[in-house]
């Protein structure tokens, strides 16, 4: 069976303070992978914005001040009425991610251990959260860290986590 999926991907920062150079094709295929690998077929956007342009997001969305590293919008895949699908032919809309490479800079030292890796585990975790995955409680967050992992090990690295590398951020 053939998993139709389609991600769209842009750089949109526009400040030139933010000058962190982006492969977006490569974060696009690690994107589709995840997707094809969760059984999921539909549309995704995966966008890179400026450090502002996410908290302003941030603020407006989720009433917290100050940039963060990444949102996701899912979007409502049954839009065109209760539980039917789709017409034929109109894709299902996943959802939109956004991420700051600004942010995703600042923490990565601290977090992930490097600027790839945090990139990866930011687009990897905006997917899932995409996908219905959520941390807020203990048992949620073992869930989804646990899926993190397994699409890092399988899809970015294609080994085992390497050393230094942290799911969570130090508190």
């Amino acid at each position: 069976m053939t998993i139709d999926v389609s991600v769209i991907c842009a750089d949109e920062r526009t400040t030139g303070f933010d000058t962190l150079p982006l492969d977006v094709d490569r974060w696009e295929r690690l994107a589709e992978r995840v997707l094809v690998a969760e059984g999921v077929e539909g549309e995704l956007t995966l966008t890179f914005i400026d450090e502002a342009d996410i908290a302003e997001l941030n603020a407006e969305h989720m009433g917290k001040s100050g940039p963060t590293d990444v949102l996701s919008f899912p979007l409502d895949d049954h839009e065109h009425g209760g539980d039917a699908e789709p017409p034929p032919g109109v894709p299902t809309l996943l959802g939109d991610i956004v991420i700051s490479p600004a942010v995703a800079d600042a923490q990565y030292a601290d977090h992930a251990g490097t600027f790839d890796d945090e990139i990866a585990l930011l687009v990897v975790h905006g997917i899932l959260h995409i996908l219905g995955h959520d941390h807020a409680d203990a048992a949620e967050a073992e869930v989804m860290r646990a899926s993190e992992l397994h699409h890092l090990t399988a899809l970015h690295w294609h080994a085992p986590a390497p050393v230094g590398f942290r799911q969570t951020h130090d508190a």
